[in-house]
């Protein structure tokens, strides 16, 4: 036998084949749901290309042949390809932007006849490589800020900056999956923190009034300095904002309440600043700024919401926060979705049973939204199992990077152990409805042949490298 095809029956037989058997399951869980979103009886052959699940089988067929391709080429290929095929599939980006087609607002497509491929699916895996790559070089240095900083956010920050262009909003925000991998490789954890702290500022700024807000600030960060005359300052606060209210309103000039706070807030704020940096006190500085860039960040929010947001972006929004129910227009699909799923119950109603799936009251019901018809013909054991099945998926991937030899390798895995959480929590959040409805599909599930290649391409790589891991253990 020669050397290669040696190589390529070694690759085959250290395969994690209880992934592979994974990635089949839900496959064929995807197409039977595909199947049932878009079944009509006038078109029953399931090889009717014509019809969306006839056109699935196509891509299946066509992954399945990717997936085995990859098994069998050499792994090193995929390091030395990394930062080529990062670049080719940047420009292919840039190419969308002149020639591609606009769907649902986005435009992120391009036609190839009467086949529209979608190129943002594929540059997860290609950014993934470049990744891994550069992160797994012996000169790199996760705590050097110009490493991270300028090279790391360069590389997920140039496909970001051109989706957005696309004006593909979900598909970028994908991109914030792989800080899950920076925590993994040593990241600062305090930056996990400050973005929780960020996502809760934004809700509350929301919730609450403006006055309201900048109170609930000022006792945040006073509670976090943790002085011991932290309430003489709050005390000494009030009555400076008690004293400029009633000041301005003998004076002719009622300012209210947020602008009489925010100016005993400023006044104090410098006498303090000055105090704690004569006396060296770091702890002090940093909740001042903390407090003045929570303002500035809540004040910014206000201002892209109204001027740089669209229209259906704050409703929904408005609509996940409860701020707002529209359910016969912006909240129309999220609602829907939820009443399908609940429909279900236990058990579900059946294959092709799904009343809301089979009058199409569901729109995407086979892309974005293939997850309430789960639940309405599965139920909740049918839901539970696809569940199960993608946590699975996620932990063996976790696992192949943890038994890896190579940073190259176990960056790469994690990488796409992180997208997968991403893709599954946020597709199966919005059909709940408890997150938003950015538009990307459930790996596997929804219909289409860029997802479905993509997250084969991304997983099938992972799984060489792990055989090619255990080839060398031998």
């Amino acid at each position: 036998m020669r050397s290669s095809e040696r190589e390529n029956s070694l690759a085959l037989g250290r395969v994690d084949w209880v992934t592979v058997a994974v990635y089949a399951a839900l496959v064929l869980m995807g197409w039977l749901n595909i199947y049932a979103a878009v079944y009509d009886d006038a078109h029953a052959s399931i090889f009717d290309i014509g019809q969306r699940y006839g056109m699935q089988m196509v891509w299946i067929g066509i992954s399945a042949f990717i997936a085995l391709s990859i098994l069998l080429i050499d792994d090193k290929y995929y390091h030395v390809l990394a930062y080529p095929l990062y670049w080719l599939s940047l420009l292919l980006l840039i190419g969308v932007l002149f020639f591609g087609k606009e769907v649902n607002g986005a435009k992120s497509w391009i036609m190839i006849g009467p086949v529209a491929l979608q190129p943002t699916e594929f540059v997860k895996f290609t950014t993934a490589l470049a990744l891994a790559r550069y992160m797994s070089s012996y000169t790199f240095d996760i705590r050097k800020p110009g490493d991270l900083l300028l090279r790391v956010g360069a590389i997920l920050g140039l496909p970001v900056a051109i989706v957005m262009l696309q004006n593909d909003t979900g598909s970028a925000l994908v991109y914030g999956s792989f800080l899950f991998m920076l925590f993994r490789e040593g990241f600062n954890g305090w930056v996990y923190v400050a973005l929780f702290l960020v996502i809760s500022l934004f809700v509350l700024s929301f919730l609450l009034e403006p006055t309201m807000l900048l109170i609930v600030l000022i006792l945040v960060c006073v509670a976090g300095e943790a002085a011991t005359n932290g309430l003489i300052y709050l005390a000494g606060l009030a009555l400076g904002a008690i004293l400029i209210y009633a000041g301005a309103s003998l004076a002719g000039v009622p300012i209210g309440w947020y602008a009489a706070i925010l100016s005993a807030v400023v006044l104090s704020s410098a006498a303090v600043a000055v105090y704690a940096y004569r006396y060296k006190i770091r702890n002090t500085l940093t909740f001042v700024l903390l407090f003045f860039g929570s303002l500035v960040f809540t004040r910014t929010i206000d201002y892209v919401f109204h001027n740089v947001m669209q229209i259906h972006q704050q409703k929904r929004i408005l609509d996940l926060l409860g701020l707002e129910s529209d359910l016969k227009h912006w909240g129309y699909n999220v609602n829907q979705s939820k009443i399908a799923i609940g429909s279900g119950g236990f058990s579900g109603k059946g294959f092709l049973e799904g009343t809301q799936t089979k009058f199409n009251f569901v729109p995407e019901q086979s892309t974005d939204f293939i997850f309430c018809t789960v639940g309405e013909e599965w139920g909740f054991l049918g839901s539970l199992t696809v569940v199960v099945l993608f946590a699975i998926l996620i932990l063996r991937l976790i696992r192949m990077g943890e038994r890896q030899m190579e940073p190259f390798g176990r960056i790469y895995c994690y990488c796409v152990a992180s997208i997968f959480l991403f893709h599954v929590a946020v597709n199966i959040g919005m059909t709940i409805g408890i997150m938003p409805v950015i538009g990307i599909p459930l790996p596997f599930f929804s219909y289409g042949g860029s997802s479905l290649i993509a997250f084969t391409v991304l997983l099938f790589v992972a799984v060489r490298l792990d055989a090619a891991k255990r080839e060398l253990s031998i």
